[in-house]
This record gives C-alpha cells, sequence and structure tokens, in this order.
C-alpha cells in the first residue's frame, strides 16, 4: 500500500535541508528559557515510566535535553538525512526512520512520548489517527508532550535554505488540539502558550496530557 503523499513531500523536503536545518537551529533551546523549563517539567513526569520516544525527532534538540536530564529516550524520525544528522549530534542514542502515523512499538511498550514540532506537519483529518497511535503505545497513565505553533492558516514554503521543496506547516488551536486529546484518550494536565521569541512570527504551545488508565 502506498503511504499518504504528505509524507513523501515532508521527507523529501527534510532530505535536502537536514544539514543547513541542523546548522540553523544549533543551540536553540540556549536561547528560550521557557521551552527548556517545559522540557525539564515533562522530564520529571517521564524519568522513572520506561523509555520515551521524541517522534519526528529532527536534529535531535529536545531528545538531547531530555537525556541530560536523566530521561531514557531514542528518537524516530521520517527522514533519513534528518537521521543521520541526529545520530551524528547524538552518538550512541537509537535513533530511526519511522512515521509517527504507524509506530513500529508494541502496545504499552513507552512511558512518555514528546512530538516537539512535528505535529505540524499531520493534515488535521489525519490527526486523530495519529493521536490514536500515540494512545496505542504508551503505558496506562503514561505522558504526552506537544509543541507546536498557533493559528489557523497553514504555512507552505516552495524554498527553504537554498534548496526546492513542497512543504506545508499547519498552525493549530490549543484548545482544538486539547479536544483531540481527550478524544483519544487522553487528559490534558497542562498547556502554555507563549509570545513569539526571535525570527517565530505567532504564538508557540505546548500541551502536556497524559493517557488515561481505564
Amino acid at each position: 500500500m502506498s503511504e499518504p503523499s504528505f509524507l513523501d513531500t515532508t521527507r523529501e523536503a527534510y532530505d535536502a535541508v537536514a544539514a543547513e536545518y541542523a546548522e540553523h537551529f544549533r543551540g536553540e533551546l540556549d536561547r528560550k528559557p521557557q521551552d527548556r523549563a517545559i522540557l525539564g517539567a515533562f522530564a520529571e513526569l517521564v524519568r522513572a515510566d520506561g523509555p520515551v520516544l521524541d517522534v519526528g525527532c529532527g536534529p535531535g534538540q529536545a531528545m538531547a535535553h531530555l537525556r541530560r536530564r536523566g530521561v531514557a529516550v531514542f528518537g524516530l524520525d521520517l527522514s533519513p538525512g534528518m537521521v543521520d544528522v541526529a545520530r551524528w549530534a547524538n552518538p550512541g542514542v537509537r535513533i530511526d526512520v519511522g512515521s509517527m502515523t504507524a509506530l513500529d512499538r508494541p502496545d504499552g511498550a513507552l512511558g512518555g512520548l514528546v512530538a516537539w514540532y512535528s505535529i505540524i506537519h499531520i493534515p488535521p483529518e489525519e490527526l486523530p489517527g495519529v493521536f490514536a497511535e500515540f494512545h496505542r503505545v504508551l503505558v496506562p497513565r503514561g505522558h504526552l508532550l506537544l509543541a507546536f505553533q498557533v493559528g489557523d492558516d497553514p504555512l507552505h514554503l516552495d524554498e527553504a535554505f537554498g534548496h526546492a521543496v513542497d512543504l506545508d506547516f499547519r498552525r493549530l488551536r490549543p484548545d482544538r488540539v486539547a479536544d483531540l486529546l481527550a478524544d483519544a484518550g487522553f487528559d490534558v494536565l497542562a498547556r502554555t502558550v507563549r509570545e513569539p521569541v526571535g525570527a517565530e512570527t505567532v504564538e508557540q504551545a505546548f500541551l502536556v496530557a497524559r493517557k488515561r488508565s481505564t
């Protein structure tokens, strides 16, 4: 069965820009204390609960930050080029090629899951299925952290870092995402929205949710 076209175009775009993307965003968390605080709080929640998966890990900044806080986290990304960059930046850490739409993990295998600016490439109609997949792989009361840009209108790029791409960024409303998580069997524990920092042009949202035990 062929995969959805949005996966093809997203993979091709990140394969094309992987090296430049990683260099451009190197040290990004150093400039964002609120983001570091959110990741730190998530680390406190998941540290003792088993392995944590960073889906759509990119070059691995969030994953590295969690590991420095004692979290047993490994990575997954759709783009083989981005996985190569992440493995170079995070030696000895397991980082696989794969899609969040069909996670290659057994039911209840993960203590936590983080999607740090990766659901932004999922069409809205596909999000319920993605959140159901997140729910499937988490242990009861396992925790989920989402980060995404706030808004209603998608952003489309035809060019990035000097490369031709076909890439859509779906901005989302926190209340809508919270509703979808609730429908998928999660309780939303916290939601944070902060103002843009640096080159950002819209608000940024962070949701922490817990899988219901029943």
